[in-house]
């Protein structure tokens, strides 16, 4: 068994600080830098520069030369190096897209990297301070949430913006995040990992996602390293990721994604792939924003020249930052001398600094839930649109409630009387859907054997409760987040499964079916095994109990190209499962190999 030993600091203590010093003063540090890609649109939002020590040093590796440094008491002056050398060389190689580079908030507290000293440091390298993002690494300031939100004004101020790194590890906590608000947040990889197969790492994910579009961040995952992860956190809502499956830290990094763009669960762009879900950004009306500093006579003389304005957003640099509400602007400047008190100061003062902003591809049933959720006035006074955190426009709670009712009607037109489920219209704009989106999902048809003569022996209602049955059975069966149930009519269902645990799901549905279904028989023909009816030409025959068969078409990204190929190939597989006997699964797999089926007992 070999043991891990820490390696010996080169002749002391005081050795290892020497060999800082000299690679501090000497400009020994190497930067490397790692792609942070848009996974909807499949495009680098720009870099994370991480640090390395020289190649040939004791301190090459992150771990080493950090220990060094807080043994030796040099953690600021390593700090603001490495600050330096990341954005040196990032505007040496001229990348595209932003720069995020770490930095502990003692650092940013200190003298040394006061605003303007920064600020100067970025003019002179001639690097926009509006393309660099500040991590904060550490998220337990010893100055205090007073004096670090101070500071961070103040580089927001000078054009910076702030983020805040491994969310969920460390002393990183929400507390943080409410008192900063910043414009990044980065998930801790430990939530990333596997995230597919755990549950509660899914719900910590959508709340975080919940979290961010409700205070303008934009969330970012870091350490993806598989595919399945990269759906998930997708799906979750995730829009901006990083990690090996993307790309490894470089020194001379890509300026494209060098995955392949097909390969993204939303290549495409998410907004196609959802296309026919409205979203926040249909229900846009342009309100010219006014910019913080704005005095607030300008908002009044707006809301008393146009009274269908109901609200101004504000913004900073684009970024909304704060809401002018109608009725309390106009309330106030009604109350005696307000208006000469208040009129010359900034917007900012009188604005409602906690806004709803919501990203413009949110869908409306995910925005319906935010606002519904949220305080009253978010349904009165509107929510702000964003995109990539940019303003965009707003929306009112009257449209949102509007097209929601749209929705509702026109999914009541389609669905079907008995179930209430979608029904074929619905069922194929899903598939298509699905289709587009190249993410690969199974769809299963689902039908009862024997159903009509059931019908005719127990009449119509005892027919129907065992249609209902299957309904029921098949919503608990599927992930409600992931999988779309519909009824095509009759004895006929469709559901579409993107769950890793499709056949289990099923398998224990057929189970529950076999169990419950035999309560819709009488004693004499349960203990028979089935019942007796007469065939066309009037002999009676022997029919076992009403049983299920489901067939199951496996489809991956290029296969089909249409709903219609997809239910031809349903069809036949129904068919096959409809030959076994008992409570059936019958499995097609066209790519590769041969079909597989089971026979579930009843």
């Amino acid at each position: 068994m070999q043991t891990c030993v820490e390696p010996s600091p080169p002749a002391g203590m005081a050795g290892w600080c020497r060999e800082l010093e000299q690679i501090i003063g000497q400009r020994r540090l190497q930067p490397v830098f790692q792609p942070i890609v848009d996974l909807e649109a499949g495009s680098i939002l720009g870099y994370e520069g991480l640090i390395r020590g020289p190649s040939d040093s004791t301190l090459h590796s992150p771990m080493m030369l950090f220990e060094a440094a807080e043994r030796c008491q040099m953690l600021l002056s390593l700090d603001l190096a490495c600050l330096r050398a990341c954005a040196e060389r990032f505007a040496e190689l001229d990348l595209p897209g932003l720069l995020f580079v770490n930095i502990n908030p003692e650092t940013l507290l200190a003298e040394e990297s006061r605003p303007g000293a920064l600020q100067s440091f970025l003019a002179r390298i001639g690097l926009d301070p509006k393309r660099v993002i500040l991590e904060l690494t550490e998220t337990r300031p010893n100055g205090g949430y007073l004096a670090m939100r101070e500071v961070t004004t103040r580089h927001r101020g000078d054009g910076l913006r702030i983020a805040l790194d491994d969310l969920g590890e460390g002393f990183s906590n929400l507390r943080l995040w409410s008192e900063l608000r910043p414009d990044f947040v980065k998930l801790d990889k430990h939530f990333v990992q596997n995230i597919h197969l755990d549950p509660l790492k899914e719900q910590f994910v959508r709340s975080m996602a919940d979290i961010a579009r409700q205070s303008g961040a934009l969330l970012v995952a870091e350490g993806i390293e598989s595919a399945a992860e990269l759906r998930t956190l997708c799906r979750l809502g995730v829009r901006y990721g990083q990690g090996y499956l993307l790309a490894r830290p470089q020194a001379a990094p890509p300026r494209e994604i060098p995955l392949q763009a097909a390969a993204l669960p939303w290549f495409g762009g998410r907004r196609h792939g959802l296309r026919n879900q409205p979203l926040a950004r249909d229900l846009l009306l342009e309100v010219e924003p006014l910019e913080a500093g704005v005095p607030n006579e300008t908002a009044y003389r707006r809301f008393a020249d146009d009274p269908a304005c109901f609200a101004i957003p504000v913004v900073q640099d684009g970024v909304p930052v704060g809401l002018l509400r109608r009725h309390h602007l106009l309330e106030s400047f009604a109350k005696p001398f307000n208006r000469e008190l208040y009129g010359k100061k900034p917007c900012q003062l009188m604005m409602d600094k906690q806004p709803l902003v919501v990203s413009a591809d949110l869908t409306v049933h995910e925005l319906s839930s935010l606002v519904v959720a949220a305080e009253q006035r978010y349904l009165v006074d509107g929510f702000i649109i964003a995109e990539n955190g940019r303003y965009l426009g707003m929306g009112t709670g009257f449209a949102l409630m509007r097209k929601i009712t749209e929705l509702q009607l026109s999914a009541a037109r389609y669905a079907n009387p008995l179930t209430g489920l979608p029904g074929n219209v619905p069922i194929n704009e899903t598939i298509d859907r699905l289709l587009e989106m190249r993410t690969p999902f199974v769809v299963v048809y689902a039908d009862l054997d024997h159903f009509k003569p059931f019908n005719d022996l127990y009449g119509y209602a005892a027919g129907d409760a065992l249609i209902e049955l299957v309904a029921h059975l098949l919503l608990e069966c599927v992930d409600q987040e992931r999988d779309f149930v519909g009824h095509v009519g009759g004895d006929d269902f469709v559901a579409l499964m993107q769950s890793e645990d499709w056949e289990c799901r099923l398998r224990r549905m057929l189970e529950q079916f076999g169990e419950l279904a035999a309560q819709h028989f009488s004693d004499a023909h349960r203990a028979a095994g089935g019942f007796e009816v007469a065939s066309r030409n009037g002999e009676p025959v022997f029919l076992p109990l009403t049983t299920l068969s489901l067939g199951v078409v496996r489809v991956r990204a290029g296969q089909y190209l249409s709903h219609h190929e997809i239910g031809a190939a349903t069809a036949e597989a129904k068919k096959q499962a409809k030959k076994l006997s008992g409570n059936s699964l019958f499995v097609e797999r066209r790519q590769p190999g041969a079909s597989s089926c089971c026979a579930c007992g009843r």
